[in-house]
C-alpha cells in the first residue's frame, strides 16, 4: 500500500512538472498567449518574467508592454 501511495505521488509530481514546462513553453513562444495570461493570471506571468530575468534573459516584459500599448492605439 505504501508503494502505491509513493508511486501515485511521483506520478502526480511528474504531471505537475510536465504541465509547468508546457505552460512555460507556450508563454515563451507566443506573445498573444502572454497577453491572455496577463488578463487571466497575472501572477503566473510575473513568475515567467522573473524566471527569465534571473536566468539573464532581459527585455521580454518591456517588449510585451510596448507591443500591447501600440496595439491599443
Amino acid at each position: 500500500m505504501a508503494r502505491r501511495v509513493v508511486r501515485g505521488l511521483l506520478l502526480l509530481e511528474a504531471a505537475g512538472l510536465l504541465g509547468a514546462l508546457l505552460l512555460y513553453r507556450a508563454m515563451d513562444r507566443s506573445q498573444d498567449f502572454r497577453y491572455t495570461m496577463q488578463k487571466r493570471f497575472p501572477s503566473i506571468l510575473e513568475v515567467y518574467y522573473k524566471s527569465n530575468e534571473w536566468s539573464g534573459i532581459h527585455g521580454i516584459r518591456e517588449n510585451d508592454q510596448m507591443a500591447w500599448l501600440s496595439s491599443k492605439n
